[in-house]
């Protein structure tokens, strides 16, 4: 059985992630030198580094085709991977995890997506068995199991069943709001001048609101006044007192208010003020009540890049670090301050806009088309480096709109903040980079970092459960002992997929009856059967465990409200589906393998024998007499046993080899030579000594019937055979081409709402790339969606809208 709650490596296999990880520590040893520092300080930059080494971080981007499905529909997606601190195209993990959660975050699709030099591609076929609702895509690697699942891609989709009844919209409710604040470096201190963010939400769709109000202390005097800048989010400016409580009063639009508490006032502290009012400096001014005049310690690292690190005294509880902002990385710079005994103390976020960013221009051949007419679009790069690119053509309606976030607003700036960001490609469009005060609102209001300083400043090392897939997927299980349950260690058992190419593994299990096998190019969906050897072992469980994650976040989707002005569009896309299904299906359902070695694990035997090419015996006991020349078969007491040449000493094996019927091991002897022979198409032997994994053989006797699937062959039912889906086939997107006048007056209706999507687009310094389709029959404003990455790690992203229009009327 599949079991999600165990997946977990066995600790033997700490070699395996050593010897992964040590080749990509190396490329990041050298990054991120500062200045030498004596003290806590050196000592809380020397944790950062070493803990970026043996801590990797990975992050994935998908680019999804569209915002909006239906039942039936594809969901085509590119996974993008990168170096979490440099943002480069990383190629460790070869397998991403991608599913499709629903409102309680249960799977209800989940694919295993094979990756080369960081990318990827895949779908999901949404079946007609979905509910109506809002859907969350998550992505992953086994790496990033590591660590916490708000790493892991995020986003949400809207999926229709429109061979169901939609939905009813929700009867409006009483809005409810959610105020909260922040204050500038995580407290408020008595007497100290406090910035203090905050963000204001509707407690339903978490959108912010433009509602304010004031502040007032504990004998109802206002001290200040708030306003939203953006989405909800703003700041003001007040100094508490010692001993005072502070309470905020939003007013509602109904007139009544809504009170929250301010955070609790502290005698003694620290806290930090950041100002960001020049051209080229960052002044963050450190403040502490209580120890006035002790050593305190500045380090900012942008995504565990040690960037600056400086000390200073306080002079009467301040000092004031001026920070070159030429020396900052871009992205997201965390300042954390130190007090004398190296314990960290405060902490704001501050975001350098890129300084080099991938500019893609799209061009299209013309700004309107017909329909069933050729678009051909020119793409550009601005780029030194190779781009990888992925493009997507979609209808755009009241069920699908423009996308608010992109490759570079989540590289950027969501994978390294915590939780929900309101459009975050607003700040990366002209007016939002222009918008510093919101950047910095966001900054304030959103602070997170993908560890925690006591976790760094730990002596032991970060351990860590899940492998990376540097070579292919890893399969996990566990042996126990079937009368008590307990972890059966030192067993040797064989995995096997009935099949071609034929794929033969076997592993020995650890103290805790773990086991593991590298399934490398193991595609599409098969049966696998899990054994140990039932001649010497023969009381066994098996089971095998889900490589998915079993951790979520405690984000969810929205409720799918659809107004009935949306009815036209829903039933537009009811008919394309069932169109697309009916006269395209077959064009549909094409899958291809990507170049693997389709030869046995074994390569090429000594010997080779084509049955059909010899007289057909009925008996497996004459076949291997009459022409098997490398296997000799003997009769020990009532049993058979097979003795392999050892051809390159010239003797013989005096035990049976391994035995293989279809690729899966067969340790009885007598069972295969009661199986019928006609079902055999190719027998292969290798004749001397064969190793494989741990273990060596005594010579190898191979079987393959002609079905491939064992035939009827009767495995021993102590074995464990279930269905296990391998990595994902590659699938083509099909789109009718209208080259011919006659294709074009096809009767075959096209209601195609994605034209086009192309997840490998590869473009060459100084070089444009051309991309064609052909419009459908579906008047209407369609929206071109580029997005990629160079091998530099640069982001980059372009949309461009083309018209396409219906018919001209006769007489017109």
């Amino acid at each position: 059985m599949i079991n999600s709650e165990h997946n977990q490596p066995q600790p033997g296999m700490k070699r395996y992630a050593l010897r992964t990880l040590l080749c990509f520590a190396l490329g990041l040893a050298g990054i991120g030198n500062v200045s030498a520092q004596s003290g806590q300080a050196n000592e809380a930059v020397n944790s950062l580094q070493k803990h970026r080494q043996a801590s990797l971080q990975e992050k994935l981007y998908l680019h999804i085709d569209r915002p909006v499905y239906a039942c039936g529909d594809e969901m085509w997606f590119k996974v993008y991977n990168v170096d979490g601190s440099l943002h480069r195209p990383l190629d460790m993990s070869k397998v991403t995890y991608v599913e499709l959660l629903d409102a309680d975050q249960k799977p209800a699709l989940q694919a295993k997506v094979a990756m080369k030099d960081g990318a990827g591609s895949g779908y999901l076929q949404l079946p007609t068995t979905l509910k109506s609702g809002n859907y969350t895509v998550r992505a992953y690697t086994s790496w990033m199991k590591n660590f916490d699942p708000e790493f892991y891609f995020q986003q949400q989709v809207t999926i229709i069943n429109t061979f169901e009844q939609l939905p009813k919209p929700e009867a409006p409710k009483a809005k409810g709001y959610t105020l909260q604040f922040f204050p500038e470096g995580g407290s408020l201190l008595a007497g100290v001048a406090s910035q203090v963010a905050f963000k204001v939400t509707e407690s339903q769709s978490g959108k912010g609101t433009g509602l304010g109000g004031q502040i007032f202390d504990q004998d109802g005097n206002e001290v200040a006044t708030f306003a939203p800048h953006k989405f909800g989010m703003g700041r003001f400016t007040f100094t508490p007192e010692q001993d005072r409580r502070y309470t905020a009063k939003l007013q509602l639009p109904d007139g009544s208010t809504l009170e929250q508490t301010l955070p609790q006032v502290h005698e003694r502290g620290y806290t930090l003020q950041l100002a960001d009012t020049t051209t080229n400096y960052v002044h963050i001014a450190v403040h502490s009540v209580g120890k006035p005049d002790e050593n305190v310690y500045l380090l900012g690292h942008t995504r565990q890049q040690v960037v600056s690190s400086e000390r200073a005294l306080l002079q009467n509880g301040k000092y004031v670090f001026r920070i070159n902002k030429a020396d900052l990385a871009d992205g997201i710079t965390h300042f954390t301050v130190f007090n004398t005994a190296g314990q960290p103390v405060s902490e704001r976020l501050y975001f350098k806009n890129p300084s080099k960013e991938l500019a893609l221009q799209v061009a299209a051949s013309q700004s309107q088309y017909s329909l069933r007419d050729k678009v051909s679009l020119e793409l550009q790069a601005s780029s030194q480096a190779p781009a990888n690119l992925s493009l997507a053509v979609y209808k755009l309606d009241s069920l699908q709109m423009q996308p608010q976030a992109h490759i570079a607003s989540y590289i950027w700036l969501e994978s390294d903040l915590k939780g929900s960001i309101e459009n975050p490609g607003y700040y990366f469009s002209k007016e939002g980079q222009a918008d510093r005060l919101g950047m910095d609102n966001l900054m304030l209001t959103h602070g997170w970092s993908r560890f925690t300083w006591n976790e760094i400043l730990e002596k032991e090392p970060a351990k860590h459960a899940f492998l990376p897939e540097n070579h292919g997927h890893l399969l996990f299980g566990k042996v126990t002992h079937k009368s008590s349950g307990q972890a059966a260690p030192g067993i040797m058992t064989y995995l096997a997929s009935p099949g071609k190419p034929i794929r033969f593994y076997n592993a020995s299990s650890n103290a805790d009856g773990r086991l593991m096998f590298e399934l490398k190019d193991f595609y599409g969906n098969k049966d696998v059967v899990l054994q140990t050897d039932f001649t010497k072992d023969s009381t066994y469980h098996f089971e095998l465990f889900s490589p998915f994650s079993s951790r979520y976040t405690s984000r969810t989707s929205s409720t799918l409200q659809l107004a009935e002005s949306r009815e036209g569009d829903i039933r537009e896309r009811h008919m394309q589906v069932q169109v697309e299904h009916a006269y395209y299906g077959a064009h549909r359902n094409r899958f291809h393998t990507p170049g693997i070695d389709s030869t046995a694990f074994y390569g090429q035997p000594s010997e080779r024998y084509l049955l059909d090419d010899y007289k057909r015996f009925k008996v497996m006991e004459e076949v291997m007499r009459e022409y098997v020349q490398g296997v000799q078969v003997r009769l020990r007491g009532r049993s058979f046993h097979f003795m392999v040449l050892n051809r390159p000493y010239k003797s013989i094996f005096r035990q049976n080899p391994m035995v293989l019927l279809d690729g899966v091991p067969v340790f009885n002897i007598d069972k295969i030579m009661a199986f019928d022979p006609l079902k055999v198409k190719q027998l292969d032997v290798i004749a001397s000594r064969f190793f494989h994994g741990p273990l060596a053989y005594e010579g190898l006797v191979s079987y393959q019937t002609y079905t491939g699937d064992l035939a009827g062959f009767d495995l021993d039912p102590r074995a464990l055979m279930q269905a296990y889906e391998g990595l994902q086939q590659k699938r083509e997107f099909y789109a009718p081409a209208y080259d011919t006048p006659e294709q074009k007056r096809s009767r075959l209706a096209d209601f195609r709402n994605l034209l086009h999507w192309s997840p490998e687009i590869r473009l060459q310094p100084g070089k444009g790339e051309q991309v064609s389709f052909y419009t459908s029959d579906q008047p209407g404003t369609y929206l071109v969606v580029v997005q990629g990455l160079t091998a530099a790690g640069e982001t980059g992203y372009e949309l461009l809208q083309i018209r396409v229009n219906g018919p001209v009327a006769q007489g017109q």
